[in-house]
């Protein structure tokens, strides 16, 4: 009888289940994030705004640039929002 640690492993099952194991810890990330920036007003500031960067968005809002700057890059990371590198500026996309 073969036991667990005896079987070969499948690798593609393995990556598979590595992927979705990563995709549901940025999904739960990413939902705290999405429920800060709805509660700060954050997307609400943005929506009529245009590319902004992180400072203009803090100012909008009364909360602390540091913070808005890295909630703003998480949420490009996560493809919520764009951000042109060339002039660092930070856009809510119409949909």
């Amino acid at each position: 009888m073969a036991t667990p640690a005896s079987q070969p492993i499948n690798e593609g099952k393995l990556h598979e289940f590595v992927m979705k194991a990563v995709g549901e810890m940025g999904a739960a990330m990413n939902a705290a994030l999405i429920i800060i920036g709805d509660r700060l007003g954050l997307y609400k500031a943005m929506a009529p705004a245009g590319p902004m960067i992180s400072a203009d968005l803090a100012a909008k809002t009364g909360t602390s640039e540091r913070y808005v700057r890295e909630w703003l890059a998480a949420q490009a990371a996560g493809g919520f929002i764009t951000y042109d590198a060339v002039t660092g500026r930070y856009t809510l996309p119409a949909e």
